[in-house]
């Protein structure tokens, strides 16, 4: 039976659900340099750090479950390297960190914290803490992801004029929204009042809130955070607080923790010890996700939350799950009749797939094309990191018009310049898959199987052909393949589609 081993605390409905089908171990603050080899899944919080040295411990991992949203504990680049699945729970703690987000605003704006505690001390100081209100107040947003655009939203409720800058966001998500879009941080700087945070934690974001930064803000400005500490060089707001060019901040989050450094001395400046995901339904929410992510990934269904395959929107997965294992077929088929050797891999699509992000289609074919071919297990986690490794570069092409189908897929594999073309589509309600004879550019091919059909189908076969021969001699063509192609563009379930690779 496969082991799972639970390395922080989770939702008691997450355990029970992993325990009806795995064997699993409950071991908060345990040695994982010494345990992590004898698990096929490990499922933590922020607390567990899994580096590069942890994972190549880990034979037999195969996922990682992060009952939270982010993943900056996990070395993501290793664990793709070994083929093993990250997968979180972005959606868990969205509400719960939004909300956070907005109660540090109002405690900042009115001071509540720092009147609350000198009142329990027994001073009646009313005039020391009077506060300013939100209504009109400009609130810079940092990141327009999920949290990032719950944020806004409140904030606008509260009467607030939002300027966000996210540049992966597309333009109409903030039109959507009524939000302002800020062409750089800059402009965000320059027109907020307030700065709120919700960047995720890179290379380019770690210390990104400095001396620079504060620069380009007004005096007086007021910074929340309850994303990643180490987004703040925390002693340049320490010179900024107390010089008053920042008047005050709210940090729920900082570089190490637990904190006890000179921040806690201010009086301009309220804390909260990482509580932005810790609510009753956030925990429960991350525990049930993750639980189902993992066994997911352990009966080797579709990660829908991993982080290291491209995600698919669920409504687009109806239409791209039949044509999951197809593109891993047709991968295998075209790097078996290039001989195995590649300098480029191009997959194109036709017809309506075309308008949908088929990311998981060519790392379908990507995982089809390696079996076999490498060293390590090939999965659709290190697939294209397999291709980067050996220099094959990976093309998509797309095309609205398919003479032939209403969606067809065509993987191409070139190497010293010769070049190997299949192509398929799927057909009926059952999805079948067929494989277009020819190089898959041309309309006049007909169709093959995949493999090869029980007898009667064959003797079906032959006499649709023998049909087609009589109507070649009398110049005309039946349409019957259009109307199988538009019956395979519909139905199947991701998770099915998933599950059979």
């Amino acid at each position: 039976m496969k082991r799972v081993l639970i390395a922080e605390p989770i939702a008691e409905a997450g355990v029970a659900l992993l325990r009806e089908r795995f064997d699993v171990d409950v071991e908060p603050n345990g040695d994982l340099d010494e345990r992590i080899g004898g698990y096929d899944a490990i499922v933590i919080r922020s607390a567990t750090k899994l580096t590069a040295d942890v994972l190549r411990r880990a034979d037999r991992l195969k996922v990682i479950g992060r009952a939270g949203v982010g993943v900056d504990n996990v070395d993501v680049e290793e664990a793709t390297r070994r083929g093993i699945v990250v997968a979180n729970a972005p959606e868990s703690t969205v509400v719960s960190a939004a909300e956070h987000t907005i109660g540090l605003l109002v405690a900042l704006s009115r001071n509540i914290p720092q009147a609350h505690a000198a009142l329990k001390q027994g001073r009646w100081e009313r005039s020391r803490y009077g506060g300013i209100e939100l209504e009109g107040k400009t609130l810079g947003v940092l990141g327009f992801g999920r949290i990032g655009q719950q944020v806004a939203r409140r904030g606008s409720g509260l009467g607030m004029r939002v300027v966000a800058y996210d540049p992966f966001v597309a333009k109409e998500r903030f039109r959507e929204l009524g939000i302002e879009r800020a062409e750089a941080p800059e402009d965000v700087y320059a027109a907020a009042e307030f700065l709120t945070l919700h960047l995720p934690l890179t290379d380019e974001t770690r210390g990104s809130i400095g001396t620079d930064a504060f620069e380009h803000m007004p005096d007086g400005v007021r910074l929340i955070n309850a994303a990643r500490g180490e987004l703040v060089d925390e002693d340049a707001l320490l010179e900024a607080l107390r010089s008053g060019k920042v008047a005050a901040a709210a940090l729920d989050v900082f570089s190490a923790e637990p904190y006890s450094g000179p921040l806690l001395e201010l009086d301009n400046v309220v804390v909260t010890p990482h509580l932005a995901a810790s609510t009753e339904e956030a925990q429960d929410r991350a525990g049930m996700i993750v639980a189902e992510q993992v066994a997911a990934a352990l009966d080797g269904a579709l990660v829908t939350n991993a982080v290291n395959i491209p995600a698919i929107r669920a409504e687009d997965m109806e239409a791209l799950g039949p044509y999951v294992p197809l593109a891993a077929k047709l991968g295998r088929l075209a790097m078996e009749l290039a001989g195995g050797r590649a300098d480029r891999v191009t997959l194109a699509y036709y017809g309506s797939l075309s308008g949908y992000d088929t990311r998981l289609l060519t790392v379908a074919a990507l995982n089809g094309a390696f079996q076999g071919r490498s060293e390590t297990l090939v999965n659709y986690v290190n697939a294209p990191l397999i291709a980067a490794e050996r220099g094959i570069e990976v093309r998509e092409e797309r095309r609205r018009a398919s003479r032939d189908f209403t969606n067809l897929v065509r993987v191409s594999v070139r190497s010293n310049g010769d070049e190997v073309r299949v192509a398929g589509t799927t057909i009926g309600k059952d999805n079948r898959h067929r494989l277009r004879a020819g190089d898959g550019a041309r309309a006049a091919a007909g169709l093959l199987p995949l493999r090869r059909p029980p007898r009667r189908d064959r003797a079906r076969r032959d006499a649709v052909r023998h049909r087609r021969g009589q109507h070649r001699e009398h110049g005309r063509l039946p349409h019957e393949s259009r109307r199988q192609g538009a019956d395979g563009a519909l139905g199947g379930q991701c998770a099915a589609a998933g599950a059979r690779r």
